[in-house]
């Protein structure tokens, strides 16, 4: 086998792409409304405010052909649910943000391809097919303007088959309230019934206690910094170039995972579930091909609902941005030679330390900026070195991505965005059937080195299954 450096000069030189484009022309472009407003003017959290007014873009794949007339139709009744999502945002007089819940819409844009749809998926992966949607919504040109916060791009495949891209701003919604709408949308157009959301914010508002131990204090994952360094910052997380290698683990491939990783934990107490053994593996392999010095810090961040935290001071239909993240490290070799269910412990009290206490205080610190009028001078604690010392994990195993039936079938594939940092994107198979998609995003000289038969050979040595999909 070639050296690793020589492999990584090789990387280099590869400038192939990880994805198609789907070239499709447009062919209406529609405004969808409720067709009822209440004029309310909805104060958006901490956690709101944390993301920024950027689009989170996800594209689903069907076989078979979606009618554009019927989704609008649904879209409009579903979005009587879903003030925000018609509204548009507003600067509040402290520099935090609103939605005014005026009715102005959603773009619903229909297109047509002129080839076949093709078998998308871990081989043949494409890129977000929202056309021009993401240079039209800058986050630049969003407050104060008649801009969407929903965006809806219909593409129809010659002799059938559909693409569905969907744009929500990421300030409104995180993952699990983007997929909760689109199911939401789901049943509505069959017909189903469906729970509305709670959209009282000032509910989550009220949660807010700042911590009494100083030390709960010290380990926050958000801390606020200077304008200047979160320029800096962000202006360098901006210009790294990443790239997404995607592979399938089956069912019975995790089940040895978590039995090996469960067989090496040094207490019979100690627990592991089945996404910590993933993370640990994914942890563990990655760390081995970044090859980072003996004692250099290896970090590892969780992107983790705050709800549960909260448990039922929270409704269960709250329907915003809630995400916490916490933070964990081992050094370099450590991480690459410690048994996985050593790594896997790590995994589960990095996850537990998302506690009610920890959760409230985190409310009462984004707030406390908030009112100072510098929300966006929050970051989280490891932004600044978030590409070269650390790897982020999202886990949406239990999203229901492949139930959104709009009339023509469940999604046979979908795609994730590659995001501005190195990113483990955890998600169910089209088939649910209890495995886990894997979306690797990393630097492109790491993604390239990662698609090699060799690292696609680590990344599954822990069964029988030799080389991922």
């Amino acid at each position: 086998m070639a050296s690793k450096n020589s492999t990584r000069r090789a990387a280099k030189k590869d400038v192939r792409a990880f994805r198609t484009v789907v070239d499709s022309r447009v062919e209406q472009v529609h405004t969808v409304r409720a067709g009822t407003a209440d004029g309310r003017r909805i104060r958006l959290t901490g956690y709101d405010l944390l993301t920024g007014p950027w689009y989170t873009p996800l594209t689903f794949f069907y076989r078979e052909t979606l009618d554009g007339a019927a989704l609008r139709d649904s879209l409009a009744r579903t979005l009587r649910g879903y003030p925000l999502l018609a509204g548009r945002l507003e600067r509040d007089a402290d520099g935090g943000l609103s939605v005014l819940c005026n009715d102005a819409g959603v773009r619903f844009t229909e297109a047509s391809c002129p080839e076949p749809m093709r078998d998308y998926g871990h081989g043949l992966r494409a890129e977000p097919v929202i056309g021009e949607l993401l240079r039209e919504v800058s986050a630049f040109g969003v407050v104060g303007r008649d801009t969407p916060l929903l965006k809806v791009r219909l593409t129809r495949m010659r002799g059938g088959g559909s693409i569905l891209g969907v744009l929500i701003n990421h300030s409104v919604a995180d993952g699990a309230s983007s997929l909760s709408f689109l199911e939401s949308w789901s049943r509505e157009h069959l017909g189903l019934e469906w729970e509305p959301p709670s959209h009282a914010r000032e509910i989550l508002d009220a949660l807010g206690r700042p911590a009494v131990d100083p030390a709960r204090r010290d380990a926050r994952a958000f801390i606020g910094v200077g304008r200047v360094r979160h320029l800096t910052t962000t202006l360098r997380v901006g210009v790294k170039k990443l790239a997404t290698v995607t592979t399938r683990f089956g069912p019975s491939e995790l089940a040895a995972l978590k039995a090996e990783a469960q067989g090496t934990l040094t207490s019979p107490d100690d627990w592991v579930s089945t996404n910590d053994a993933l993370t640990a593996h994914l942890w563990q392999t990655l760390g081995q091909l970044r090859g980072r010095p003996a004692e250099a810090p290896e970090w590892l961040g969780l992107i983790a609902g705050a709800r549960n935290g909260l448990g039922d001071s929270l409704p269960a239909t709250y329907w915003g941005n809630c995400v916490s993240n916490s933070w964990t490290s081992l050094a370099a070799a450590e991480l690459r030679e410690a048994p996985l269910g050593s790594v896997a412990h790590v995994v589960r009290r990095c996850l537990e330390s998302n506690t009610e206490d920890k959760i409230r205080d985190e409310i009462a610190f984004l707030n406390s900026y908030r009112r100072k009028g510098v929300s966006r001078h929050v970051m989280s604690v490891r932004a600044p070195d978030v590409s070269t010392t650390s790897l982020s994990v999202n886990n949406w195993s239990r999203f229901p991505m492949y139930r959104i039936d709009l009339g023509a079938g469940r999604p046979f594939w979908y795609e994730f965005p590659d995001l501005p940092v190195p990113t483990v994107h955890i998600a169910p198979t089209p088939e649910e059937d209890g495995g886990r998609d894997v979306y690797l995003c990393l630097p492109v000289a790491d993604a390239v080195l990662a698609d090699t038969p060799p690292w696609r050979e680590r990344l599954h040595s822990r069964s029988s299954t030799r080389v991922g999909s």
